[in-house]
C-alpha cells in the first residue's frame, strides 16, 4: 500500500484540491483497488459505466453521485455510498470534496445492511455497548476485508501483528495506537496505515469507532 506507515495521517489534509483539477492517486491494486481522489470546486467526473460496485468514502467537502434516469445522492463528509454497476455513474462538485474509493468486486461477501445507491455512515452501521468491543463485517473476499468496530471506553485490542496491510479510518472518538512501541493518539477524521506484520494494539480513550480495511495481497 503506497501510504505512510507508523504514523497518524489525515487522508483529506495530505490531498488538498487543485483548483479547476481532478486528482486521483491510487494507494492500493489488485482485486480491490484503492484510490483517493481530490476534485476541486466546480469540477466533475463524468459519469461511466463499470461493471463492478465502488464503495465512496468523504473525508472531506461535499459532492454529488449521479447517473441516469435522475439518479442523484448528495454526500458530505463521513457518507458513503456503493454506486450501482452497469448504469453510467459519476461525481461532481460545487465546493470541492475528497473521498476514497474501493472498488468492491460482484462477487464479494456485502453485509446486508449495505445497499446499492443509497448512502450511508460507516459510523451508525455499529453501537456501542457496555464494556464490550462490536465488530460488523462490511464486506470482504479472500484478499480484502473492511470492517466497523466500536469499542466501549477503555476496552481495545491487545498487541497483535496483521496478516495484511491495513488503513485504519477513525469514525467517532478517541484511542490511543501503540505501533511498533510507540503511542499514537488518533481521533476521529484521521488516519493510519500498518504494514504487513507490524506489531500493534488499540485502546479506546473514550467511546470510539473506526473503520479497518485489510489487504492481503
Amino acid at each position: 500500500m503506497k501510504e505512510i506507515t507508523g504514523t497518524v495521517f489525515s487522508i483529506a489534509k495530505d490531498n488538498p484540491p487543485v483548483p479547476g483539477c481532478t486528482i486521483s492517486k491510487a494507494v492500493h491494486s489488485g482485486m480491490n483497488d484503492i484510490i483517493y481522489f481530490s476534485l476541486a470546486k466546480n469540477t466533475d467526473i463524468s459519469a461511466e459505466i463499470y461493471p463492478y460496485y465502488k464503495l465512496l468514502i468523504v473525508a472531506e467537502g461535499s459532492m454529488d453521485v449521479y447517473g441516469a434516469n435522475g439518479f442523484s445522492k448528495m454526500l458530505h463528509a463521513a457518507d458513503c455510498i456503493i454506486t450501482l454497476t452497469d448504469a453510467p455513474m459519476g461525481m461532481k462538485t460545487s465546493e470541492g470534496a475528497v473521498y476514497t474509493e474501493i472498488s468492491v468486486r460482484r462477487d464479494d461477501t456485502m453485509n446486508e445492511a449495505i445497499k446499492a445507491g443509497e448512502v450511508f455512515k460507516l459510523a451508525e452501521f455499529v453501537p456501542y455497548a457496555d464494556g464490550k468491543i462490536v465488530n460488523m463485517d462490511v464486506v470482504h473476499n479472500d484478499k480484502m476485508k473492511f470492517v466497523v468496530m466500536a469499542f466501549d471506553e477503555g476496552t481495545g485490542l491487545s498487541e497483535h501483528a496483521a496478516p495484511g496491510e491495513a488503513l485504519i479510518f477513525a469514525l467517532d472518538g478517541e484511542a490511543i495506537i501503540e505501533y511498533e512501541g510507540q503511542e499514537h493518539p488518533i481521533k476521529t477524521g484521521e488516519n493510519f496505515h500498518f504494514a504487513k506484520g507490524g506489531l500493534h494494539s488499540v485502546k479506546a480513550t473514550s467511546k470510539f469507532k473506526m473503520a479497518l480495511l485489510l489487504t492481503l495481497e
